[in-house]
Parts: C-alpha cells; sequence; structure tokens
C-alpha cells in the first residue's frame, strides 16, 4: 500500500527494516471502484502488491537502504527519505547523556552525543564499500561523497564539544544544588598537602582527589582503619561518633581494592574490538579498556572518514561489530560480564544516606575512573536496570532495592562470587531484629552460595558499642546473659557473616555525644510543645533540624509553621522521593531555615552548619537520641540539643539518660517568660486556623473522592454519604464561618507584622550623639551564647 505525501507516491521504509529486500517490483491490484465510495476506505488511494522478494539478514540492511536512497533522490530530486528511527534515538541520546551527568560519569558522557552521527558514518563506509564491491560506484560520485564527510566530521566534533559544555553546565548545577556540595567543595587555586595521608598506603590517584578536595590530613577513624584495610587485608569495625569521617575509612580501601583487582586482572578486563576486511575476510581482535575501546571507535570513524579514497582502493573497510550505534546504553557483550563483575557493595539503611554516600566516593575515586551506581526505592527500577547494564564496580543501595533486582537476577548481580568489598554502614540499625529482612536474606546469599573466602567486610556505626543496661527481671532468669560490647559485637559478626578475626576500632565516649554538642532540656505540658519551639525558632535564627517521632506529627507541625509564616521544610517517608531529596538540597542552601523531619533524617546525613537539633518528641532508643544530635556539632563545630520533654516522654528520657550514663543533669534551655504570653496568643490563633482548614481540606478529599466513583458507576450520591452535610443545609452557616476564617487569618497577619521582642530605650536623647541608634535585641544572640552565660551564672552562684 502507497500513503500520499507532499503530492508524490513513496514506498515506506517499514518493509526494509523488517529484513525484506525487493527484488522485482510493486504491481497495481484491480479492485472494485464501488469500494471507494464507502467513507471507511475514503483516504485509499490504491493497493499495490509484491510478490518478487527475498529475505535478508539485518547486517545486509544497509545495503538495500543505499540502493533505495540511490534511486529515491534521482526520482525525487532533492527530497530526502525520511527515516522515523532518527529522531528518537537522537533524544535517547540526550538522555542518557543527562543521566550520566546525574550519576557523575564524567569521563565518558561527552563522547554520547557523538554516536548518533557516527551511526550515519558506520553505515555510509558499509555502503560506499559494499557498492565499490559491486562496482556501481565511479569516481565522480565518490568525489563528490567527500563533502558531506568532512560536513559530518566536523558536526561530529562540534557535536563533542557542544556535549562538553552542556555536561559541565549540568554537573556545575547538580553540585550547586547537591546537600553534601560544601563539604565536598574544591579550592581550584591551592592544592592540600597530603603527605599526612601517604604512611597510610592510600593508592596515588585517591590522593591526587584528596588534594583537590582540601583534607589535609585523616581524622583518627581513619588513621586507625586504612592501614589494617589496606596493607593487612582485614575486615573492620569501627565505632566513632558522628562527623568523624567514617565515609572514607572504608571508601579508599575499597577503591584500593578494585584498583588492585583491576591491575591484576588487567588482561581479562579489557572489551573485545573485532574488525573485519569486507575484501580479504580477516578478523582482527584487541582488547582493551572500556573507556579506552570508545574513543579508538570514534578515532576510526573519524580516520575512515578522511581516507574514503584509501579503503576504495584496497576494499577492505573496518566493521564495528560488537557496537550498536542505535541503542541508548552502553551495550557490551555477554563475555564482558565475566571481566567487570561487580567488587564493592555499600548497604545503607536511608535513600538520602546512600546519596550521600555516591557523591563521597565519586570525589574520592574522580581521577581513577571507577564507575558507581546507586539503587534505591522510589526511582525507577528500569533506570537503574540501565544504570547496572554499564557494569559499574561500586554499587551503593539500600537493602530492598537491592533485593528486588538481585531476585529478578540481574546479570550485574547474578555473580556475587566475586565481590571483593561489602560495606554495611550504620550496621546496628540494619541488622535489628524486626528490620531490614531483605537484609537477613541477601547476607545468607551472600554468605553461603555467594561466600568469597578473600572478600573484606566493613561494619561502622556511632552506636555500633552502645549498650542497653538489661533490667533486673530480665537478668534474673535462666538463660539471661549479660550484655556487654564484646558480646554485642559477637552477635553482629555472627549475622553479618565475619569469619576471621576482625580489626575492631572504638572511638565513641562513654557519653556517645560528641565533645563540643551542648545538650539542654526543657519540661512543658504537651500542649505546650507548640509555644516553645514557635519561641526558639524566632529567638535563634538559623539552620535547625526538628525531630518527630511519627509522620502525622511533622505534617501538624509543618501547617501550622506555614500559617505562623516559619517556612518549614518537611521530610518523611511517605514523600515522593524526588521531593525528600529536594527539600534536603533547600534547607542546606538557606542560612536561617526549619527541616522538620522524623528518623529518616537521623542517621548519617552530613548537612553542612546545622546549629540546632531540636527533639519535639523525646526519641524512643538511646541510639536515634545519639544519631540525631550528631546531625550537629560534626566536624569539630559547636551544636545545640533541645529535648522538649513531656508527661509521657519521661519514661523515655530517664532510658536514654540511664543507658548513656550522664553524670551530671543536662541543663534547661533559658526562656525569656515576658514574650510567651504573645507567643501563646499567636499559636492559638494558628492552631484554630489549622484545624479549620484540615476538616475543610478532609471533607473535600472525601467528598470528591465519592463524587468521582459515583460519576464511574452512574449512580446517584446520596447526602448522608458526605461529610459536612450540615454545611450544606445551612449555608448562612457556612458562610458565617469562612468569614471568621478570614477574620482569623487577619487578625494572625496583623499579630505577625508586630515586632515580638520589645526592648526599651534607657536614655532621654536618643539622638545625642547624632543618629538614631536602634536598641540591640536579643535576637541577635545565638542559643549557645545564653546557655553558656546561664552556665556561668549558675558556677558564680555555687562559689
Amino acid at each position: 500500500m502507497k500513503a500520499r505525501k507532499g503530492g508524490r507516491f513513496r514506498s515506506s521504509l517499514k518493509w526494509k527494516r523488517k529484513g525484506i529486500q525487493v527484488t522485482g517490483k510493486w504491481k497495481t491490484v484491480e479492485i472494485d471502484p464501488n469500494l471507494f465510495a464507502e467513507e471507511e476506505f475514503r483516504d485509499l488511494v490504491c493497493l499495490e502488491e509484491l510478490t518478487e522478494y527475498k529475505l535478508v539478514s539485518s547486517s545486509k540492511v544497509g545495503k538495500v537502504n543505499e540502493k533505495r536512497r540511490a534511486e529515491s533522490a534521482s526520482e525525487e530530486g532533492n527530497e530526502e527519505v525520511e527515516e522515523p528511527v532518527v529522531p528518537p534515538r537522537k533524544k535517547k541520546k540526550n538522555k542518557d547523556l543527562r543521566s550520566q551527568a546525574d550519576k557523575g560519569n564524567t569521563p565518558n558522557a561527552a563522547e554520547i552525543d557523538v554516536l548518533v552521527d557516527e551511526d550515519e558514518e558506520c553505515c555510509e563506509i558499509i555502503k560506499e564499500a559494499n557498492c565499490e564491491e559491486h562496482g556501481h560506484v565511479t569516481e565522480s560520485t565518490s568525489s563528490r561523497k567527500d563533502t558531506p564527510k568532512e560536513k559530518k566530521k566536523k558536526s561530529a566534533k562540534n557535536n563533542a564539544s557542544q556535549a562538553q559544555e552542556a555536561l559541565s553546565s549540568v554537573t556545575a548545577s547538580k553540585k550547586g544544588k547537591n546537600w553534601t556540595t560544601e563539604v565536598l567543595s574544591a579550592s581550584t587555586d591551592q592544592r592540600a598537602d597530603v603527605s599526612a595521608w601517604k604512611d597510610l598506603f592510600v593508592p596515588e590517584p585517591v590522593l591526587q582527589a584528596l588534594s583537590y578536595l582540601g583534607f589535609s590530613a585523616p581524622t583518627p577513624i581513619q588513621a586507625l582503619a586504612l592501614p589494617s584495610a589496606i596493607r593487612d587485608n582485614m575486615d573492620v569495625l569501627g565505632a566513632a561518633e558522628t562527623g568523624s569521617g567514617k565515609t572514607l575509612a572504608f571508601a579508599i580501601p575499597m577503591i584500593h581494592s578494585v584498583l588492585q583487582w583491576q591491575k591484576s586482572n588487567s588482561s581479562t578486563t579489557r572489551n573485545v574490538s573485532v574488525s573485519k576486511e569486507s575484501h580479504q575476510h580477516h578478523d582482527e581482535t584487541r582488547w582493551e579498556n572500556e573507556d579506552e575501546a570508545e574513543k579508538v571507535t570514534h578515532q576510526q570513524v573519524e580516520d575512515s572518514g578522511d581516507e574514503d579514497d584509501a579503503s576504495f582502493t584496497t576494499g577492505c573497510v573496518k566493521v564495528l561489530e560488537n557496537f550498536e550505534c542505535d541503542s541508548g546504553d552502553e551495550t557490551q557483550t555477554v563475555g564482558s560480564h565475566k571481566k567487570r563483575p561487580l567488587l564493592g557493595l555499600v548497604l545503607t539503611p536511608t535513600r538520602e544516606l546512600a546519596v550521600q554516600v555516591k557523591h563521597h566516593i565519586d570525589a574520592v575515586a574522580k581521577f581513577t575512573g571507577i564507575k558507581t551506581a546507586i539503587l534505591v526505592g522510589g526511582m525507577a527500577a528500569q533506570k537503574q536496570e540501565r544504570v547496572l547494564n554499564r557494569k559499574p564496580e561500586i554499587v551503593i543501595a539500600t537493602p530492598g532495592r537491592l533485593w528486588e533486582l538481585v531476585k529478578e537476577r540481574h546479570p550485574h548481580l547474578r555473580n556475587l562470587r566475586q565481590l571483593r568489598c561489602l560495606v554495611i554502614d550504620e550496621a546496628d540499625r540494619m541488622v535489628e531484629k524486626g528490620h531490614f529482612l531483605e537484609l537477613s536474606q541477601l547476607l545468607e546469599v551472600l554468605n553461603d552460595s555467594q561466600y568469597n573466602p578473600q572478600r573484606q567486610t566493613f561494619v561502622f556505626s556511632a552506636t555500633l558499642t552502645l549498650v542497653h543496661q538489661i533490667p533486673t527481671r530480665v537478668l534474673q532468669k535462666k538463660n539471661a546473659k549479660k550484655m556487654d560490647k564484646k558480646t554485642k559485637l559477637e552477635l553482629l559478626m555472627e549475622k553479618i557473616g565475619i569469619k576471621g578475626k576482625p580489626k575492631v576500632i572504638d572511638l565513641t565516649r562513654k557519653e556517645a555525644t560528641v565533645e563540643t554538642l551542648t545538650e539542654t532540656r526543657i519540661h512543658c505540658n504537651t500542649n505546650e510543645k507548640d509555644y516553645y519551639l514557635y519561641y526558639f525558632l524566632l529567638q535563634y535564627p538559623g539552620r535547625t533540624m526538628v525531630f518527630a517521632n511519627s509522620i502525622d506529627c511533622v505534617k501538624r507541625l509543618s501547617s501550622l509553621l506555614t500559617i505562623l509564616n516559619c517556612d518549614p521544610l518537611p521530610l518523611h517517608a511517605n514523600m515522593h522521593q524526588k521531593q525528600r531529596l529536594k527539600n534536603l538540597e533547600r534547607f542546606a542552601e538557606r542560612e536561617s531555615c526549619v527541616l522538620l523531619t522524623t528518623d529518616v533524617a537521623a542517621r548519617g546525613l552530613d548537612i553542612p552548619n546545622v546549629q540546632h537539633v531540636i527533639h519535639y518528641q523525646v526519641p524512643r532508643t538511646s541510639e536515634l537520641y545519639v544519631h540525631r544530635s550528631g546531625r550537629t556539632a560534626r566536624a569539630a563545630n559547636e551544636g545545640l540539643s533541645l529535648l522538649l520533654i513531656g508527661p509521657d516522654d519521661l519514661i523515655n528520657f530517664r532510658k536514654i539518660y540511664k543507658t548513656l550514663g550522664k553524670s551530671e543533669e543536662l541543663p534547661f534551655f533559658p526562656v525569656d517568660s515576658k514574650c510567651m504570653t504573645s507567643i501563646k496568643e499567636r499559636m492559638n490563633l494558628a492552631r484554630q486556623i489549622e484545624k479549620a482548614e484540615f476538616f475543610n481540606s478532609r471533607a473535600k478529599q472525601h467528598n470528591s473522592w465519592l463524587q468521582q466513583a459515583a460519576e464511574a458507576l452512574e449512580i446517584d450520591l446520596e447526602d448522608d454519604l458526605l461529610m459536612g452535610k450540615w454545611q450544606k443545609t445551612n449555608e448562612q452557616e457556612e458562610s458565617q464561618k469562612q468569614k471568621m476564617l478570614k477574620g482569623m487569618k487577619k487578625q494572625l497577619k496583623h499579630m505577625l507584622s508586630q515586632p515580638l521582642f520589645k526592648v526599651l530605650m534607657k536614655t532621654k536623647y536618643p539622638t545625642q550623639s547624632g543618629k538614631l541608634l536602634l536598641p540591640q535585641t536579643s535576637v541577635g544572640s545565638s542559643a549557645l551564647g545564653t546557655v553558656s552565660k546561664k552556665q556561668g551564672k549558675k558556677r558564680k552562684l555555687i562559689k
């Protein structure tokens, strides 16, 4: 069948794409003219049938395309034959370029855009050689074809330069958005002196990256862990306080292990590049690294484009067998799965921590060429599978998504026996009873069918050696064992499957929290917590994290503080993953901001310059308290932790106090009682507004769902089923409530416009110095300064 387009009849390329070579001509089929009178066939022009054809292999389709192109070019003049496959291919390349920029694979990403033109060049080289072989190409046609080839070569180079520019801009923007940027920011002017790292057996490319990042000296945990892991090849169990640099303590040995494996298997980790001679039919094979192979293929295409005459005289041309030009991903041979196995695996409890660990490993492995990938829930599984198809040496994952892909038997995760490094970050949380069922299944596989005796295991946490005091009623039982540090580590090693004698490093204090952390508390009723939270946020602006035990509490506080113009950023497990990451980035960008979060952000996140941590609800365990408080006072900086203790929180508070063995009582946080009256007025009004809006939104959601369901079922909806039906019957009451809500909002707006902390002028002549001196308000002072002043006064009174 032929379709009318542009006033001419054009044969469809669909049949040729399926491997059919046309040997004869299309013949018109005679049909009844009355058929054309029906509306169904009004767009039908004619029917044609093809009887003379033969099936060809996919490799010969290019030859058919060339012949058809020549015929259509002679028949149609300057009109070009459309190829509907090309535009989406280009889009796919661009998408992959962006995704690779996001993943941090900067060395290879710039070359991807060139593959579109490379596809066309590959096909043309093959076609020209074939035509020369059959005697269809004259010298005049070859000279005519030289010019577009030069243009295409130039356009390929231009595309490559544009891709590099686009890539640099994309990566720059991505770096600017991520919350790890400030920690991993590099000063381009000066390089740090890394001589202190050289005694720790750190590889040279990693030293270069550390110098670039400005890490001049290792932290205590790094100095103790690196020699045992790199030189002695030992398993490491590390316990160190929050913000002490545990990520690099396992990242550097892992990178070293991958580099050693690459060095010892350099002959087997190279990709196959097969070149065929079409005239002499000789095969040439050569093994190279994947990144080098890509560059070589680009060079081969360009060289063949320049030397068309030479290829015509010899009758030979190089064909890239294992390179698919029309695929969006980097395709590999089956054998290359064995050549580049998974060598490093990092398991983390939360998605945000996995993202952060990946950024840290990428920064340290910048000059090694090692590829990393991240596998977390909340993101597209298909995209993560495509990333795994590139065979990264290191994978950072959460247990759920990783186990899902292992069960699906993804080729890169099929053979875990060659795994050289296994890292379990925040291990005490990961192996807790009743949590992370997928992790126990994964560990069972790694220690049974996929066991590697040479594998190194790294286990790190700030609360790895924290032991709870068991109640006496439990100890009085017959089989009860008293738990100590040694017993806890032995149980952990048994669960994880560490069979040798590991290196155990414990740098935690008895109190488990950091020395630079100031811990305070406020005792109040449960309904008064909102007042003290709002007071603190107004009095001491800065980067503050507020932790709650439930998602509902975070949602309620978020709507309350939004009404009070505090602009909070929520973070909890029910949010979409992209929104979670976006809120973390915004929180790291703003100097004065509030992050309302559950314990999903309690562990491992290294957000720079967090000044205050407020426990709106006392955590249920001592470990959670240590990790929550560890979001501030990181890397020898000072920070403040504030506990809001209600009557319901006293039991948990006493447990934490007893477990951490605090020798002194936590100081009370000073509160200015003069401001509390106006604080309570504002908060009570905001609560009324929030309550009214909550019920309205809930009723709307409920009613809209019922109405949609009724419309889908084509039934009438009874008024009794609707929420707020009494409001519909009495419209005056409804309008009155709306007026009251507007009035409350107006009243609150007026309250918020008034200054809360008033300081009276203490001079009769405020302009006697020539200008009006405004009084210094207490808002300028820091929370840490206020606490230290109060403690200083207390000590003086005791003396």
